[in-house]
């Protein structure tokens, strides 16, 4: 026995250790097992107190009463399946008659108590199944990125959220996108995972970074277009609307609408397009919108005027011709102008880290998600790059992107360099760019010569 003590005294102390230090790994080794056991357990008796459960159906109460057997007690929901990832687990639920998605929906929080984990989340699958996700761990304190990801053209992995999935940005489902935080939030950390994620993909990417260029032109080799200033921005957007309607024009000519071709061939967009004649699809990232639209000036605000409609246009008019929008601010609110909030309808996905206020919230969920509202405004400070992600579905959840230092984000831009499209239309907004100069070696002060 006393042998069997001293074996798991180290085995006690390493499980304590990884926790601590590495809470990924304990998972893996130990708490999956644990969790796993405490879950199976306590589950009809956790059901039960959380009451996730129904009676009995009316056949099996007669059935007990002639046969003189006990009568049976509540039923829990069925477990379908339970599923073991890299992060927590996922139980498949099935509903008894009577149930609804929302009771287990309510019950979250009371399920994380009960089962002794981190987190737990729910989402509807399909009519009477549910899917019960719970995190063993806090996965946003330390972000690490799966290394196996579903990437596919104009989807692209940016963060992971607090259930252990890997949130992606997908432009063919949610075209435009909003991010809002305030400074230091993380929302330049998360603009360089986008960056880095899109330049190894056949897209155009477009900049406007009008505090001078300090957060864009470092990843100049990869964009096909940048703007550093508003004159330089309203020429770059009139030049992308002209692009929009040439988009339009080949897609008009390659519609080829007779009696013989099918349906699902008529061209409406870039992507029914065939890919010899298909344009390169257009990112344009808009690095501080508030710089866009403030004015000092009567002239400042004809071009004031002239930036939001072009942006308003693209954002209305752009998704069929590949054109796809990421505005970034701190704020994003009426008080910024006329159009603004009729642009901010047109931006489908919202992203919102640490901001100052609520009101700040209230402009990426307020008209979709009222819940996010609350979640965006309790973010800590210590925690940058922690965001609330929605769209106008009206799910929400908190994600965090990895740290990328722009340093990573550049050396991935220049070696994706080759990729970057030339697009006629926007050829005058090309950064100029020299060659890539070898970093000198730091000079060192010879040793004096022996006399």
């Amino acid at each position: 026995m006393a042998w069997l003590l001293v074996a798991l005294v180290p085995v006690v102390a390493a499980a304590g250790l990884l926790r601590w230090r590495r809470p990924a790994w304990y998972w893996l080794t130990f708490g999956v097992t644990l969790a796993a056991v405490r879950v199976l357990v306590r589950y009809g008796s956790v059901m039960d107190a959380c009451g996730l459960t129904v009676p009995a159906p009316r056949w099996r109460l007669t059935v007990a009463r002639v046969a003189n057997r006990p009568i049976p007690g509540p039923r829990a929901p069925r477990i379908l399946r339970v599923r073991v990832t890299r992060t927590g687990l996922v139980l498949r639920l099935k509903l008894r008659p009577g149930q609804d998605a929302f009771d287990v929906a309510a019950s979250c929080d009371r399920l994380r108590h009960s089962f002794a984990l981190y987190g737990v989340t729910s989402r509807e699958l399909r009519s009477g199944v549910v899917e019960v996700r719970m995190t063993g761990y806090d996965v946003l304190k330390r972000v690490q990125m799966p290394a196996l990801v579903d990437t596919s053209p104009m989807r692209v992995p940016v963060a992971l959220r607090e259930d252990g999935a890997v949130h992606y940005r997908d432009y063919r489902a949610v075209p435009h996108a909003l991010t809002l935080g305030a400074t230091e939030s993380g929302k330049s950390v998360y603009q360089r995972n986008l960056v880095a994620a899109l330049a190894p993909q056949h897209v155009a990417l477009v900049g406007i970074d009008c505090k001078q260029g300090v957060e864009l032109f470092p990843l100049a080799r990869r964009f096909s277009a940048l703007a550093d200033n508003p004159d330089t921005a309203a020429e770059l957007l009139d030049a992308l609307v002209s692009h929009m309607q040439d988009v339009y024009r080949l897609i008009r000519a390659e519609q080829r609408i007779t009696a013989d071709v099918p349906d699902a061939e008529i061209a409406a967009d870039i992507w029914d397009l065939p890919e010899d004649l298909r344009p390169v699809p257009v990112v344009v990232l808009v690095d501080e919108v508030a710089e866009l639209a403030l004015y000092a000036s009567k002239e400042e605000e004809k071009r004031r005027d002239r930036i939001i409609t072009a942006l308003a246009r693209l954002a209305q008019l752009g998704r069929a011709a590949g054109i796809y929008l990421e505005i970034c601010g701190q704020r994003f609110g009426s008080e910024l102008g006329r159009g603004i909030t009729m642009l901010r309808a047109q931006l489908t996905g919202r992203t919102a880290h640490r901001v100052n206020d609520e009101s700040s919230a209230n402009m990426a969920f307020g008209d979709i998600a009222p819940d996010a509202v609350l979640a965006a405004i309790q973010i800590p400070t210590d925690t940058p790059g922690v965001a609330v992600t929605g769209d106008l579905s009206g799910g929400w959840a908190r994600i965090r992107a990895p740290h990328t230092s722009l340093r990573q984000a550049v050396n991935t831009c220049n070696r994706h360099a080759d990729l970057t499209p030339d697009l006629p239309a926007l050829a005058p907004f090309r950064p100029a760019l020299g060659t890539l100069a070898p970093v000198p070696a730091p000079a060192i002060e010879s040793a004096p010569a022996a006399a």
